[in-house]
């Protein structure tokens, strides 16, 4: 059978590519202002958009460089070089003090500004856990209990965000709030379902439409094991989230540069150029990463049995509720349930990977991105003995795969639009 895995990696690399501050930035930055830039950017494509936007200042624009400055905050191993843009790494997805610096020091940032600054913030996912500025009463310790729990709820990102803007100094509206009177721009890369930009980095210069009740009923959904202090900052009326006609908005814009639909179309252009038919299942899928692999098994079954050449392509982000003790993220689970619902069958290789380039994992820059599965697979898996259902079962997909052979390991690719999913099925 031939070896499809250089197709599902060049699938794959087309995703981020479209999606790369490098090459889609600088059309979208704003003319210089009167007075100073201050660059203030969060997320795990921060420190690439920084250096775009200095380049483009810097060099295409040749402004005097005493007027741009800022602050970057990125995951650890995703910095940059830099020229007039600090770069602060900092902990993902559990924030760390590193994080909390950066919160810091961006709100101080933004506060020196003045009616004739811009303000220019730029954001990739990450960004929530990358800004961490716990309000006043929830210690810092605290607030990385509340995330911890929320990654290992269950929760869809928007209720994640929804609870983490109604905890924070800095989400939710008030970088902007902070900001004033300057004129604020913000542009993002989505990397959120239906691309809501109150959801992406949990919102800090947008107004949101959550309120603390909200957040109050998602956490006892999800029963989630919150401090006293926490309750206290929830029942309190001086955290909920800046709204709509609130006077940090007047001078305050916000535009998308990529989402994860583009990434798809990029995508789907590269699997139809080799030969495939596309079943493009869109960019905003979610739900638990087992289930949603359970009814894609059923349609690459389905081609199969047709005699198709298909490919199945899919975006969004998945979750997992954790109840194990191993180790693994949602694209490493989807495939870690499709060998399990698809061992042995011939023609179908699978991808499944987050275009950040992490994919749950410790929070390292090695941390896999995801996994692939095919032949070579199941091989592996009846050579070791090794049991995909029961391995799924302790939420351990990481040493599955590492076991076989065949985590996906890009490294940090420094933009984030969410994860992308291939099946491709050969007659």
């Amino acid at each position: 059978m031939t070896d499809r895995r250089p197709l599902l990696r060049a699938i794959f690399d087309a995703a981020v590519a479209a999606a790369h501050p490098n090459s889609i930035l600088a059309p979208h930055l704003p003319k210089p202002p009167r007075g100073r830039i201050i660059c203030l950017a969060a997320g795990k494509g921060a420190a690439a958009m920084a250096v775009a936007a200095e380049r483009h200042y810097l060099d295409d624009l040749k402004i005097d460089p005493a007027l741009l400055s800022g602050l970057a905050t990125t995951r650890h191993g995703y910095g940059l070089p830099t020229r007039r843009i600090e770069i602060i790494e900092a902990g993902h997805p559990v924030p760390d003090e590193a994080g909390l610096k950066g919160a810091d020091r961006s709100l101080v940032l933004a506060q020196s500004a003045g009616p004739d600054d811009l303000v220019l913030v730029l954001l990739t996912g990450g960004g929530s856990a990358n800004w961490i500025a716990p309000v006043e009463g929830v210690s810092f310790a605290q607030k990385q209990q509340v995330n911890k729990s929320l990654l290992r709820s269950g929760a869809p990102i928007g209720e994640m965000n929804t609870v983490r803007k109604h905890l924070s100094r800095i989400k939710g509206g008030r970088l902007a709030r902070a900001a004033m009177p300057a004129h604020v721009v913000t542009l993002a890369i989505s990397d959120v379902p239906h691309d809501d930009p109150a959801t992406i980095a949990s919102g800090p210069t947008v107004p949101d439409t959550t309120t603390l009740a909200d957040a109050r009923a998602i956490v006892e959904r999800y029963k989630l094991p919150v401090d006293d202090a926490v309750r206290r900052a929830l029942d309190d009326d001086r955290n909920e989230s800046c709204k709509l006609g609130d006077g940090a908005f007047a001078n305050a814009s916000f535009g998308l540069i990529a989402r994860p639909k583009d990434s798809l179309y990029a995508a789907v252009a590269v699997a139809r150029k080799a030969g495939y038919d596309v079943l493009d299942l869109g960019a905003d899928l979610e739900g638990e990463a087992r289930d949603v692999a359970t009814a894609h098994a059923k349609l690459a079954l389905k081609a199969r049995a047709e005699g198709r050449r298909l490919a199945i392509i899919s975006g969004g982000e998945l979750t997992v509720t954790v109840r194990g003790t191993g180790r693994g993220g949602p694209n490493q689970e989807y495939v870690l349930a499709l060998v399990g619902l698809l061992a042995d069958t011939t023609g179908i290789s699978i991808l499944a990977g987050d275009t950040d380039g992490a994919d749950g994992g410790a929070g390292a820059p090695t941390d896999p991105a995801g996994a692939l599965a095919d032949q070579r697979t199941f091989a592996k898996m009846r050579e070791l003995n090794l049991d995909p259902r029961a391995t799924l079962d302790n939420n351990d997909a990481t040493a599955f795969f590492a076991a076989t052979g065949d985590l996906l390991n890009t490294g940090p690719t420094l933009t984030n639009v969410n994860d992308v999913r291939v099946i491709l099925v050969d007659p």
